[in-house]
């Protein structure tokens, strides 16, 4: 204990962002302290634990192993703290005023977002809802509370998030109805007509596409790929009602079925499904554990998977 008492313990959150970041200006940027106050902090840390805990290398800072062995304990360390020290609030749907952060897809919000929207009219008329597109955070930004939930369909998640499935969607083509498409209906002709892409998973800024990097274009060209063809892909969009407008156009748009049957009713536009198997996709909702004990989120988000659940009948 006495050794305790000697231990700064912002220094466990120095190290967790250190690890995190493996840079110290970005580590420094993230607690909004001075790079000297960063370095000066690591430094305390090499002396605390008797080890470099990072190297500077040719591919920038790595961890030693006994850093790379501290970090989830460090992270549950901060969580404890901050769930103990974190007041505790009454919540009343009714009545609550709260603003609720979601980083939501393009899919998501335009599949998800009305029926919650009636929802929270009737449970809870003044709440407010902040949609962020997955351009606007990062993983930290989830994993710290500064947003409440991210929806949207993840490759990589980090261990610490909960996490939970919303739905399982399959897909769906969009066609003009004088396409030539609909008069012989296959996958030859479907590989010979022109298409637009649309997609956006995960988190950050989306990057430049090109037709040849099929690795990179997902569920539709990777069903595709496994079966050996190409579709001809003329326009990369990350905006589902962008590609539902272009189909309009005469592209062909496969996509997930729940935002091809928003324009189901539109009399210019053939659902057929696509002339190959293509597995089905799974809209997650994750959120920090630093939220999971929180009596409005823990209502916020079964709400979500109220609607979810709902709108899926």
């Amino acid at each position: 204990m006495n050794h305790f008492r000697n231990i700064d313990l912002n220094l466990l959150i120095y190290l967790d962002a250190l690890l995190r970041e493996r840079n110290v200006t970005r580590a420094a940027e993230q607690l909004n302290i001075t790079q000297p106050a960063m370095s000066n902090g690591l430094k305390r840390l090499r002396n605390l634990l008797n080890d470099p805990l990072l190297v500077r290398t040719s591919e920038g800072m790595v961890p030693t192993e006994r850093a790379l062995s501290m970090q989830k304990q460090v992270r549950q360390i901060l969580y404890s703290v901050e769930e103990v020290i974190q007041p505790s609030r009454t919540f009343t749907a009714e009545s609550s005023e709260r603003v609720f952060r979601i980083m939501v897809s393009d899919y998501a919000a335009s599949t998800l977002m009305s029926p919650l929207l009636k929802a929270l009219r009737d449970q809870a008329p003044q709440v407010t809802i902040d949609l962020m597109t997955p351009s606007d955070v990062s993983f930290h930004d989830v994993e710290n509370g500064k947003v409440d939930i991210a929806i949207n369909r993840f490759d990589d998640l980090p261990q610490s998030f909960h996490q939970k499935n919303l739905w399982s969607d399959d897909f769906t083509c969009l066609i003009h109805h004088e396409h030539p498409l609909i008069q012989e209906y296959s996958l030859e002709n479907y590989l010979a007509a022109q298409h637009c892409w649309v997609s956006k998973t995960g988190f950050g800024v989306g990057i430049g596409m090109t037709p040849d990097a099929v690795q990179k274009l997902g569920w539709v060209d990777e069903a595709l790929a496994k079966i050996g063809h190409q579709r001809r892909i003329r326009v990369f969009t990350r905006n589902y009602h962008v590609a539902m407008h272009l189909a309009r156009e005469g592209l062909i748009v496969t996509l997930p079925t729940r935002a091809a049957k928003l324009y189901a009713d539109n009399p210019d536009l053939v659902l057929r499904k696509p002339p190959f198997p293509i597995p089905a996709i799974d809209l997650q909702m994750i959120w920090s554990p630093l939220l999971q004990h929180d009596e409005g989120h823990r209502w916020f988000r079964q709400l979500v998977a109220d609607v979810a659940a709902e709108s899926f009948n």
